[in-house]
């Protein structure tokens, strides 16, 4: 089997637990995240920095690979780890979400999804066929079914609907896979609807994926329905197959995700946000390129032991980035990968000590991001 999971450690008083899960480019542990590297490259950071600040399972994105370079060019360069010289573990989605979110640049059918590029207008076809040839090409140790992703809101005979296609693409997608040190995914969908939720978890069940995603998840729907979803799907899935909750990314969601018993995450929060000159801090968000940090020689946050924090002031940052100067977005986005690592470091820590909850608690006391 090209990726196995086993739970080390559960916590006594909530759903969190640590994991290994076992690939061919090595082991990690779990509840991990996964920086995204939509285009085979973790915006402003070398793979060597982005493993310095922790990152040792990393997201590429099948749909803008496809678009460019092309998935051939990735295969000729020995696949994924070759092109972007990573060594560790990789995951590709299935560019399923991208598809569906390019909203009138698309129409879907049975056989799967005509789209317009965003970049030249250019029209492609996607098939469920078609994201496991061009994912086999990129070489990823963990690749995705391609799947509907249904919008929010959206009304239960449309999330039904996308449930049955996702059904059956994901069964389309087991056919097609050739390749055995590759780990085939499925992902659960079903919108805010728990019988579709409960429906969609059985079938692919009965496909026996090595791991399981929930999908549909984080796409505007407010964050207690996001949270009741997973209180009743998460313990549907064995406790011997990881669980990867997709595009979810700020601290309370990934704290609140593993004490559900999430294993998994991925976002583009952290490097997004510090591109626009926001960074992560233990109080909440700080907004460093605002006037009041002009004269503020601290670091960007006091005891942080990232390089940023232990070489450059919030004054210099924002002169950094209010001059457009790329060393200043490489300096944030250091900052807050290893905010986001870290954490999920402190947390699997503390489930390994029966302080999970503790942690959980006093991290949430202290921490407001809006």
């Amino acid at each position: 089997m090209a990726v196995s999971f086993k739970e080390i450690y559960r916590d006594k008083s909530s759903g969190a637990r640590t994991g290994e899960l076992s690939t061919p480019h090595g082991m990690v542990k779990t509840p991990i995240f996964m920086p995204v590297g939509t285009q085979a490259t973790i915006k402003a950071m070398t793979p060597q920095e982005v493993h310095q600040v922790g990152g040792r399972l990393v997201l590429s994105n099948t749909y803008h690979l496809y678009l460019r370079p092309g998935q051939d060019i990735v295969a000729e360069a020995g696949g994924l780890h070759g092109f972007m010289n990573w060594q560790g573990p990789i995951l590709t989605d299935s560019g399923g979400f991208q598809v569906f979110s390019l909203g009138p640049l698309r129409k879907i059918d049975e056989d799967g999804v005509m789209f317009r590029s965003h970049i030249d207008g250019s029209e492609h076809y996607f098939s469920p066929e078609k994201s496991i040839e061009i994912q086999e090409a990129l070489g990823a140790d963990i690749i995705m079914a391609f799947d509907e992703c249904a919008p929010y809101p959206c009304t239960h005979e449309y999330a039904r609907q996308a449930v049955d296609r996702t059904t059956r693409w994901a069964g389309r997608c087991l056919a097609a896979k050739t390749r055995p040190d590759q780990a085939l995914f499925g992902i659960i969908q079903g919108g805010e609807y728990r019988d579709l939720r409960e429906k969609s978890t059985a079938e692919l069940l009965a496909m026996n994926f090595p791991g399981y995603a929930i999908g549909g998840l984080s796409v505007g729907e407010p964050k207690d329905i996001m949270y009741r979803v997973l209180d009743y799907t998460i313990p549907l899935i064995p406790a011997d197959k990881p669980r990867y909750l997709m595009g979810v990314g700020s601290p309370d969601c990934l704290l609140e995700g593993v004490a559900r018993g999430v294993d998994m995450f991925d976002c583009v929060l952290p490097t997004r946000i510090a591109r626009n000159g926001t960074v992560f801090v233990s109080s909440g968000k700080l907004v460093v390129r605002n006037a009041e940090f002009a004269r503020d020689f601290r670091p960007l946050e006091d005891g942080c032991q990232c390089y940023t924090c232990q070489n450059y002031s919030r004054a210099y940052i924002r002169h950094l980035i209010k001059a457009d100067e790329i060393l200043g977005v490489r300096l944030t986005t250091i900052h807050n990968l290893h905010f986001i690592l870290n954490l999920m470091k402190n947390i699997r820590k503390a489930i390994e000590q029966n302080e999970f909850i503790q942690f959980k608690d006093d991290f949430l006391s202290r921490y407001h991001f809006k």
